[in-house]
């Protein structure tokens, strides 16, 4: 695919067929302008997505990287409607991200290996999470104390009710987890992970989810990607104006750490 230009990237994003905006709630604004700052670790469930910040990660990136993520989603959604259809959902989604300046290089999913006999995501993706940020990193401790914070919560809290709703269907759920760093420089990046989950077994509860490992099937996908903020940039106030309507439904900032 061509590098992203902010041309392209503005086209993109204008012209991106998404699903019909879900009714306002009442009293209700139309945008999900969240409380993020610079300096905080914060975090947000976007949808199916985990999406957490670094503490260096500036205000206005961190609310790009949220509409970076719902955009990704909802493109995806309206393209590949069958929840079933794991894999051609994230075409469409890496592909939209990659139109607005995310250099999405490799997308290719790895089997999940489970050593002992019962599978645990929660454990599953603190795995994964810890091959792709190695086991001392920073992002690693904010990967987890995140899940944490999710775990903890009711079953029917918002949050879990959003995450769950978006991310699983039956037998199987795709769901990411991300975190977003930005280095002193200004450069800004963002370790994301997919997942893929086929079971046996009707679905729960995603994150909590436990099997024996012979009833699961874990496929993933990690990798740091780097974000062109020059393009991310220019498409701001397009990506903005594109989820009015949406946002709300599939945004829920986490209370802070």
């Amino acid at each position: 695919m061509p590098h992203a230009t902010r041309a392209s990237a503005l086209h993109f994003v204008q012209d991106a067929a998404l699903p019909p905006a879900p009714p306002r709630l009442r009293g209700a604004a139309e945008t999900a302008e969240l409380a993020l700052q610079a300096g905080k670790a914060q975090a947000a469930v976007v949808g199916s997505e985990v999406l957490s910040f670094s503490p260096g990660v500036d205000a206005p990136w961190r609310q790009d990287l949220v509409h970076s993520s719902l955009l990704a989603q909802l493109v995806a959604k309206k393209r590949v409607p069958d929840a079933t259809r794991i894999f051609d959902w994230y075409d469409a989604y890496f592909d939209t991200l990659a139109q607005i300046g995310w250099a999405v290089q490799d997308r290719s999913f790895a089997v999940y290996t489970e050593r002992s006999q019962n599978f645990q995501a929660h454990e599953a993706i603190l795995k994964v999470a810890g091959s792709l940020l190695g086991p001392t990193a920073a992002t690693l401790s904010l990967v987890s104390t995140t899940l944490e914070a999710l775990q903890s919560m009711e079953a029917d809290s918002p949050w879990i009710t959003l995450f769950d709703r978006e991310s699983r269907s039956a037998q199987s759920a795709r769901f990411q987890i991300s975190v977003a760093e930005q280095a002193a420089g200004g450069e800004l990046a963002v370790a994301l992970m997919a997942f893929g989950l086929e079971a046996r077994t009707t679905l729960t509860q995603v994150l909590v989810f436990k099997s024996l490992a012979s009833q699961v099937t874990l496929r993933h996908c990690a990798a740091r990607v780097g974000i062109d903020t020059l393009v991310l940039e220019g498409v701001r106030d397009a990506l903005r104006e594109r989820l009015v309507g949406h946002a709300n439904r599939f945004v829920r900032q986490l209370p802070d750490f």
